[in-house]
């Protein structure tokens, strides 16, 4: 039995005989026996990204690790976690090594994830309250601050440029007639003048996965006043059909609103199921992301 096992000793009676009797010094001990087994644990804090309000927002796994780990290992952890991101911090010499992962593949750049690893070292007390982390990544040095009960990244932006949809792409999304088309190095960028629109897509995912890109966003100009603009984004090929609040991708959002609509600081939500708001400026190269976070549970990972 695993992993408790029992080892049971008692005198033994001929058929048709009594039981022997015991004073209860002189009674049979029945010892448990455990195998014990060491391993080196881990924890994990899930955490719901761009919300105030638990079960919303975009939910990550944030990971501690006292040094690197090897990334089949962290992939595997990515995967058994299914989230959209899990993210891995480390010490690195003077600075904070950040990585994130997908249930599929190790992504470049993840704002969500990057805001809940923020939270989770200023609530553990790993980094001091009111003091900016800076994290060192695949996208160069990444800053988070703390800006009354938000958080502050600061992220670069590669811009999308303008450019005609790849055979297969607006049949995916069931789209017809857009307002702009565009690609970075990493994702597709589409307008569509309904927001309503949004809200209603409906993804052939077989269609879209096999497209040469990490995901689409797809955007709109909001009808409510409380925002600037609204989104949704798809990213079959990293394994996220949909992504509830994507950080990264509101650099490139913001860049593109900021310019459409002349001015430097917007209001977004994200239209997934689950919901996001977030706060986007734009300093020249820089996309400052504004957001909230929320801790929901507390994990013990054993292998």
């Amino acid at each position: 039995m695993d992993p408790f096992y029992c080892n049971f000793q008692r005198p033994s009676a001929e058929v048709g005989e009594p039981r022997p009797q015991f004073a209860v010094s002189d009674r049979p001990r029945y010892r448990l026996s455990r195998k014990v087994t060491t391993a080196m644990t881990h924890l994990l804090y899930q955490v719901d990204s761009f919300t105030q309000v638990p079960f919303s927002g975009n939910p990550a796994a944030v990971c501690w690790l006292d040094q690197p780990e090897d990334d089949h290992w962290m992939q595997q952890v990515a995967a058994e976690m299914n989230l959209s991101e899990t993210a891995f911090v480390y010490p690195e010499q003077d600075s904070l090594r950040l990585r994130w992962f997908t249930p599929a593949v190790e992504v470049e750049l993840c704002g969500h994830a990057t805001l809940a690893t923020a939270h989770m070292l200023w609530q553990t007390k790993r980094m001091p309250d009111g003091k900016p982390i800076e994290f060192e990544s695949l996208s160069g040095t990444l800053t988070a601050t703390p800006v009354g009960q938000a958080i502050e990244l600061d992220f670069p932006i590669a811009p999308a440029h303008e450019t005609v949809p790849v055979d297969g792409l607006l049949e995916s999304l069931g789209l017809g007639e857009v307002l702009f088309c565009g690609k970075n190095q990493y994702d597709w960028l589409i307008e569509i003048a309904s927001p309503q629109a949004i809200r209603q897509l409906q993804p052939n995912f077989s269609l879209l996965r096999p497209l040469d890109a990490r995901g689409v966003m797809v955007t709109a100009q909001s009808y409510d006043t409380k925002y600037d603009f609204i989104s949704r984004f798809f990213a079959p090929a990293a394994g996220i059909d949909e992504d509830p609040v994507t950080g990264s991708a509101h650099c490139v959002l913001g860049a593109y609103w900021s310019q459409k609509l002349g001015k430097s600081k917007l209001a977004a939500y994200q239209a997934s199921a689950r919901g996001g708001e977030l706060e986007v400026e734009i300093r020249n190269d820089r996309a400052l992301l504004r957001g909230h976070a929320v801790t929901v549970a507390k994990l013990e990972l054993l292998v």
